[in-house]
């Protein structure tokens, strides 16, 4: 364990930072002012601070400006917070998380740093609406679609970004929301490449050691060569439409030298790399994966190959993501109230 206020840690620590890495900021909840030093074993991390490069580009994203309002969900070790005070000026910022330990211990942070937002503990998708509206919000954390609550305390010219993520933790999105003056909604789902941990009561699913394993070295049940061709893993856009629309769960195994996916509610499972003659494929269970995906790439092409979708806040409450032409879409899922609110 690295203590920022022990000064020998300091150069390991922003080794970590400015290196590509992420910090794991709390073990098991525990109490972080005052914490023993020592190694931690068993039990989860339930903090750890973002790729520095990853929250630096969405913060330009934000396109912060002194004297914002602005709401930061999931304070974490304080990172963002200390930015956007520095930025706007800490009057009218909010810092919000769920776990009063790591809202304690920002607060005695930022304070040394010479930032006093205003901080609380509570439940992420609740917000602050007393402080409210805000110029802008932003989530520390990937929910399955966007709070509406949050969206709510967003005034106009805001803008809120947020990661949406299904019980897959291969295809993530940015959802970039929108008020403009006249007060209406403008939001639309970006397919990216990386996003935030999981909040708190979101399910996730992984392809376990012994299951990649039979992937990379199990015969298929069907082994054969295509000469039909998928999008590129960089077609982002159909790989986030094929994780909402397949269903059942298809991970990735992002370890592996070609396409590798796995389905692990039904064990099937899907293995192909290209060759002279077209794509060599394996593949075993009850899916045709393989075939689902191709049938889902001609109507992804068919919609014109979006990377990015329409999200629609529909009456009745839900959150619709659609192509421009609306040929492809598909609902995000209405969130328990556990998963609503809260930071892991």
């Amino acid at each position: 364990m690295l203590g920022w206020y022990t000064l020998a840690d300091r150069v390991e620590l922003l080794g970590l930072l400015y290196g590509g890495g992420s910090v794991l900021v709390q073990h098991d909840g525990e109490p972080l002012l005052r914490r023993v030093r020592g190694a931690r074993s068993g039990g989860v991390i339930s903090s750890m601070s973002s790729v520095t490069g990853m929250t630096a580009e969405l913060l330009q994203e934000l396109d912060l400006r002194p004297g914002q309002r602005v709401l930061d969900v999931g304070t974490g070790a304080g990172i963002t917070a200390a930015v956007v005070c520095q930025v706007c000026g800490d009057e009218g910022v909010v810092t919000l998380d769920r776990d009063r330990h790591l809202v304690e211990s920002a607060a005695l942070r930022l304070a040394d740093l010479g930032f006093r937002p205003h901080l609380v503990s509570g439940a992420g998708g609740e917000g602050c609406p007393d402080r409210g509206p805000f110029d802008r919000i932003f989530l520390s954390y990937a929910v399955r679609r966007v709070p509406s609550t949050l969206a709510g305390q967003l005034g106009p010219g805001g803008r809120l970004l947020a990661h949406v993520t299904t019980a897959s933790p291969s295809w993530p999105a940015l959802a970039v929301v929108e008020r403009t003056p006249e007060g209406t909604l403008k939001c639309e789902l970006r397919a990216v490449e990386f996003a935030h941990r999981a909040g708190h009561g979101v399910d996730r699913i992984w392809l376990t050691e012994d299951f990649r394993h039979r992937i990379a070295t199990e015969p298929g049940t069907w082994t054969y060569v295509s000469a039909r061709e998928l999008p590129s893993t960089t077609d982002r856009g159909f790989w986030l439409a094929a994780d909402h629309l397949l269903g059942d769960g298809l991970v990735r195994d992002s370890g592996a030298e070609h396409l590798a996916l796995g389905a692990p509610g039904c064990g099937s499972w899907l293995r192909a790399a290209p060759g002279a003659q077209g794509w060599h494929v394996a593949d075993r269970g009850q899916r045709d994966i393989w075939a689902e995906l191709h049938d889902l790439a001609d109507r992804w092409r068919g919609a014109g190959s979006p990377h990015r979708y329409r999200l629609d806040f529909t009456e009745d409450g839900g959150q619709r993501v659609s192509s421009q032409d609306g040929a492809l879409a598909w609902d995000l899922p209405t969130p328990g109230p556990v998963e609503e609110g809260a930071l892991s």
